[in-house]
């Protein structure tokens, strides 16, 4: 169990007889929901759990989860999710894997929980991430949330809950996780490179995200974006868009699966650690780079930066699919540039 899951295993494991038929962990990305839900899985179905509620990981139920085989564990997962990256990064027949839980394999589940238990009495129904169900398949989910099999359980895993029926929400006890404070983090960190705390702070501290995005190689272009981005307004903001325009295309970029969304939300976290400063708060995303900030941050105007974040919010939302890449990433440094009091209006 992740330390900063701690407290809430603990919890959770309290619960005993007392647990819920459904659980919802709410939580930003990469803060371990489905860790947690796995693991709670695996207890429930466990013979023989250890004192602290985890499974033996050694009883013939065990080993048959760990085989992938537990008849008694069912996913809803996307097909895109479960496939292997090079299934889904690959067309079969000419359509892509869906990105969603769709409604056949909810009545999949439902005549499977139609039978009797294979394994002992307990059944577990993992969803995950609850808001791929469209509203057809929320609503056929629905139905078994209402009227749950004897002994199963269902949990659900969400970043986005808003994004679910409000009636999935209510037959469910949900469980807010939440990242790990500084302290947590710098312990997760002790024994890892320094640039992973550095992509865990720059995303909000979530540890197992930045995992992931080192894992595909994100940490050397953080390091570029901290140095771009701090010699402005020293820099051009029209030179240094066209630089990340080529920057943008690169091979390095494609493979680490860097692009202009990734790219806006660091320049929104940088406009919101200098803001904070300007205001007399504490840098949250880039702490390692205080002195820079503070020194841009002696210049720039707090209207001015607020004004700024806005409009990087609505260039987030089409930032995936933008008509003209270097365009938009003038605009956005001109914007960025004017705030700190790089170039005069």
């Amino acid at each position: 169990m992740h330390p900063w899951l701690e407290d809430t295993w603990r919890r959770l494991v309290s619960l005993g007889e007392r647990m819920p038929h459904a659980l919802l962990f709410v939580g930003p990305a990469g803060t371990g929901k489905r860790d947690l839900a796995d693991a709670l899985a695996a207890a429930m179905l466990c013979a023989h759990p250890t004192e602290d509620g985890h499974a033996c990981g050694r009883c013939d139920a065990c080993l048959l989860r760990l085989s992938g085989n537990h008849p008694d564990l069912h996913l809803l997962v996307p097909a895109a999710q479960s496939a292997s990256p090079e299934a889904s990064s690959a067309e079969e027949g000419g359509k892509a894997k869906s990105s969603q839980i769709v409604i056949e394999q909810v009545r999949d589940l439902q005549s499977a929980l139609g039978v009797t238990a294979h394994q002992g009495s307990r059944r577990v129904v993992i969803v995950e991430p609850a808001e791929a169900m469209n509203t057809f398949t929320a609503n056929a989910l629905l139905k078994s949330l209402e009227e749950p099999p004897q002994g199963c359980t269902f949990l659900l895993c969400s970043s986005a809950p808003r994004m679910l029926l409000p009636t999935i929400r209510s037959r469910c006890q949900t469980w807010a996780i939440s990242p790990p404070d500084e302290t947590a983090l710098r312990a997760w960190a002790t024994d890892k490179p320094p640039e992973l705390l550095a992509l865990a702070r720059a995303g909000g501290g979530m540890p197992l995200a930045a995992e992931r995005l080192a894992a595909r190689g994100m940490a050397p272009h953080l390091m570029r974006f901290v140095r771009d981005i701090g010699a402005l307004p020293g820099t051009d903001p029209l030179m240094l868009a066209g630089q990340w325009e080529s920057w943008l295309k690169s091979k390095e970029a494609i493979a680490a699966g860097f692009d202009m969304a990734q790219l806006v939300d660091w320049v929104q976290r940088w406009v919101t650690d200098l803001t904070s400063i300007r205001l007399g708060g504490q840098v949250r995303y880039f702490p390692d780079h205080e002195a820079v900030l503070s020194a841009v941050a002696l210049r720039a105007n707090v209207d001015a930066m607020t004004t700024c974040y806005n409009d990087l919010t609505r260039i987030r939302r089409v930032a995936r699919h933008p008509l003209n890449a270097r365009l938009m990433l003038e605009d956005m440094l001109l914007r960025f540039a004017r705030a700190i009091g790089g170039i005069k209006r």
